[in-house]
């Protein structure tokens, strides 16, 4: 797959990016590559698949994330999004919470490189389409620039297609994962470092990124960019997207047109029994800054979770006009 697939990314987000909010995202850039919640590959093996993989086909492109570490299971589990239709299959070495780690994957498989690339491997042989690892820089005292290049060094002789990571190191004893967002310091030098040392290596980096602006700017050294917290908070921030990061210069909708173009997706969810505040809850960043958004916003939190709410309830704030220019303003 061309490079350019990873140039952006919005984050595989637990509770967030669920194919709802995929929607919604995509209605604002054609471009910007989607990823899944993570999954589990009992959740798949064992559990209602159509729940976990079904997603529209407007949402791509789009990757499925597992959380395993048996080969055999994390093939049979990318076999099954590659046949449901996913562009990419991603393997989450980054978690850090004690659910995932009782699992014995996320970033405590940052200590057993050879398991993760038994899984890449293994996966590899399962799809055609492209395997890719995100993963953190260090975990806890294992967080040498050494151990890192032989973690990276191991998925590339496999043929990982690319590796995305968190620039920053995760703490499995000792802090949540809320904190592991946040207390460890961002070392974007290190995932550049890893650019000189992995030439051929499609990588993109993670962590702390809040405007294209800043992504546009790791361009010149890596493949792509990924941006969680500031791309569901402030989905806006994506409306230039295709045009900064992708050079697609396409007319771009308003905010009120993404609104309008979403709600006769939501009608359909709605007729198939899906509630409104599961879909409702992606939108509320929207309208940021922007004036009746406060409104708006309360209109949903108050409404949208009631027996039988309409696509009424999300239909954009009042007013729509934009704010007055200065008198002085020429």
């Amino acid at each position: 797959m061309d490079r350019k697939h990873w140039r952006l990314a919005v984050a595989p987000m637990l509770d967030w990016t669920d194919r709802h909010c995929r929607y919604f995202l995509r209605l604002i850039s054609r471009h910007t590559l989607l990823y899944t919640e993570m999954v589990t590959t009992g959740a798949l093996i064992h559990g209602n698949r159509d729940r976990f993989l079904r997603f529209d086909p407007a949402e791509h492109p789009v990757a499925l994330q597992l959380g395993g570490s048996d080969p055999k299971d994390m093939a049979r589990c990318a076999h099954m999004g590659a046949d449901w239709g996913y562009d990419e299959i991603n393997i989450n070495v980054g978690c850090p919470s004690d659910r995932v780690q009782n699992g014995r994957f996320g970033a405590c498989l940052m200590a057993e490189p050879g398991v993760v690339a038994d899984c890449v491997a293994a996966m590899k042989d399962a799809v055609s389409v492209p395997v890719t690892v995100k993963c953190r820089i260090g975990i806890d005292d294992r967080d040498s620039y050494g151990e890192l290049v032989d973690f990276i060094g191991a998925q590339t002789a496999v043929g990982c297609d690319a590796v995305i990571l968190h620039a920053r190191k995760a703490w499995l004893k000792g802090l949540s994962p809320k904190e592991n967002r946040d207390i460890p310091p961002l070392r974007y030098d290190i995932v550049l470092r890893l650019r000189r040392d992995f030439p051929d290596l499609c990588l993109a980096i993670n962590g702390g990124i809040k405007t294209l602006e800043q992504a546009a700017g790791f361009l010149d050294d890596l493949d792509g960019v990924m941006i969680g917290r500031e791309a569901y908070q402030n989905p806006w921030m994506l409306a230039q997207a295709d045009r900064v990061i992708f050079g697609d210069d396409h007319p771009i909708a308003t905010r009120q047109e993404v609104l309008e173009r979403f709600m006769p997706y939501a009608e359909r969810q709605l007729a198939a029994g899906v509630p409104l505040s599961a879909m409702s809850r992606h939108l509320l960043g929207l309208f940021q800054g922007q004036p009746g958004a406060k409104a708006w916003r309360r209109r949903i939190s108050e409404n949208a979770h009631r027996p039988g709410a309409g696509v009424d309830i999300i239909a954009p704030p009042v007013p729509l006009a934009p704010r007055q220019a200065s008198p002085l303003a020429s």
